[in-house]
């Protein structure tokens, strides 16, 4: 059995990472680089997002896929620090738990115990 966390890390957060890249890139015209740099990932990650080879296990709902890109226009619009890059990240997780795709996908799972305590603050 795989707790919330690992099934989150594993599935849900590459597939984020993949549509702010792609997001980023073809909508907003950021390199790689622009975005190994805003995301602090490797160049080659970024790569590996972009052309579906990470992260493009899952789909997200219409919903979701607004509040990912909202996110990239705040990560290029606002000087995050590594932080608020990071609550950030985890209120877009949070979200897909929300939407239900976690219960879907994965019958029997709990919300992550860390994701519900930034939901507090």
């Amino acid at each position: 059995m795989k707790t919330t966390c690992e099934i989150m890390v594993q599935k849900v957060l590459p597939a984020i990472r993949a549509e702010l890249s792609r997001t980023m890139i073809f909508d907003h015209g950021c390199t790689q680089q622009d975005v190994a740099d805003i995301l602090e990932l490797s160049s080659a990650a970024v790569s590996q997002y972009v052309s579906e080879k990470r992260g493009a296990e899952i789909g997200f709902s219409d919903e979701t896929q607004y509040e990912i890109r909202k996110f990239a226009s705040v990560l290029l619009g606002q000087d995050l620090s590594s932080q608020e890059k990071a609550k950030s990240m985890c209120g877009i997780c949070s979200f897909v738990q929300k939407s239900g795709w976690l219960y879907k996908h994965a019958p029997g799972a709990k919300a992550c115990i860390i994701c519900e305590d930034t939901d507090l603050k």
